[in-house]
């Protein structure tokens, strides 16, 4: 139940959807003067001048009315392309679906498998607003805890498959993970693929931070393994790959056959992603590679940056991620990390988000967003380092 009193005539799962801990820190330090903001999943990075332009060419073309449903032609086709570039073969552009953004593709997708009395499987810890979409939805997010120990972060896929009950609908992945930077394996993938299929269930794959990984160029998807009509809805969007945060344009992809139903759920959501903005898209998809290299070497320095500092310092456990940009890490000594949180931006003038936001297996942990400037993250770094000596 939230911290907040519930309001007399709502639905319980409206009343009762959880406020973020993330965004309580952030609005808590939100004006600090000189603090190092390292709280939400982005960058600093503002989006790239050629993908700006596309968008302002779009509005003085006058592309400021309603549109297609599914996402434009041209933008879909572009989606296509990327696929076939980053994973081979031949992509139909009737597969994916233009949404204003990555957390509307997760709600459509879970309202498509899942609702009251239902339940979806979701490791943990994860980004909190996976279980939160779940539940607003009526349907129950069961969490299975992973592990943390000598090898980083394991999903027991014994574990994963025991939770599943006769009103388990859906399997949520999100690989490489926010926070932990835990990255499925191939093998992992067959192995979830095959029970999903055995069972008859969805899997929901959230492969958001597949580009940005520490070996190879991307990291192991169900793309890989699974076939064009299998049941898995993969949600993406520009978000993390393009600096385009706030541009609020992400993409589903579904077996085209599920297309008349996922227009209907767009057109009774948002009716649409504006045109203008789908320009944008496009020109990130098709120009920036060079952009989405850049951010993965500053991904790579920042990582050596903390991970070698606080290492240094013998009060600090972590994993060292092998996706995603983050570090998740517990500090000797601090099992509150809300309050923790709170300190941090007090007393060291950073902004840390609380581990305990991503689910009870984040109990004790603090999670850092290193996507920086490289000086940046080593003077956030320098002023953690002395705070932990205090």
């Amino acid at each position: 139940m939230n911290a907040h009193s519930s309001q007399p005539g709502l639905r319980p799962e409206a009343n009762e959807a959880p406020e973020s801990g993330i965004v309580e820190v952030f609005n808590y330090g939100r004006h600090r003067d000189g603090l190092i903001p390292l709280w939400v999943g982005e960058g600093d990075l503002p989006t790239p001048s050629f993908i700006g332009e596309a968008a302002a060419a779009g509005i003085a073309a006058g592309e400021t009315f309603y549109t297609y449903q599914r996402g434009i032609p041209e933008l879909r086709a572009a989606i296509a392309r990327y696929h076939e570039r980053l994973y081979g073969g031949a992509f139909d552009p009737e597969r994916f679906f233009v949404t204003s953004g990555g957390m509307p593709a997760i709600q459509i997708a879970l309202r498509m498998v899942s609702g009251v009395g239902d339940e979806v499987i979701v490791p943990t810890p994860a980004w909190p607003n996976f279980a939160a979409a779940v539940e607003v939805g009526g349907a129950k997010a069961v969490e299975v805890p992973m592990h943390f120990g000598n090898a980083g972060w394991t999903l027991d896929l014994d574990r994963f498959f025991g939770a599943v009950t006769p009103r388990t609908k859906a399997l949520f992945l999100n690989s490489p993970c926010n926070p932990t930077g835990w990255t499925a394996t191939r093998e992992e993938l067959i192995t979830i693929r095959d029970f999903a299929r055995k069972r008859g269930l969805w899997i929901i794959a959230d492969e958001v931070y597949t580009r940005f990984v520490y070996e190879g160029e991307r990291s192991p998807s169900f793309y890989d393994v699974a076939d064009p009509e299998d049941r898995i809805l993969y949600v993406n969007t520009l978000s993390k790959n393009w600096a385009m945060t706030g541009w609020r344009v992400g993409w589903l992809a579904a077996p085209p056959a599920y297309g008349q139903v996922i227009e209907n759920l767009i057109q009774y959501s948002s009716s649409g992603t504006p045109r203008f903005l789908q320009r944008a898209g496009v020109a990130a998809l098709d120009q920036g590679e060079d952009f989405i290299a850049f951010q993965r070497e500053r991904a790579i320095a920042c990582r050596t940056i903390v991970c070698d500092a606080l290492e240094a310092t013998g009060r600090v456990r972590f994993h060292r991620p092998p996706g995603a940009f983050y570090l998740f890490f517990s500090v000797d000594g601090e099992s509150d990390t809300r309050k923790l949180g709170l300190r941090l931006v007090d007393e060291a003038n950073v902004g840390l988000a609380p581990g305990d936001a991503f689910g009870r297996a984040g109990a004790g942990f603090m999670r850092m967003c290193y996507l920086r400037n490289p000086g940046q993250v080593a003077e956030a770094t320098t002023r953690l380092v002395d705070w932990l000596k205090r």
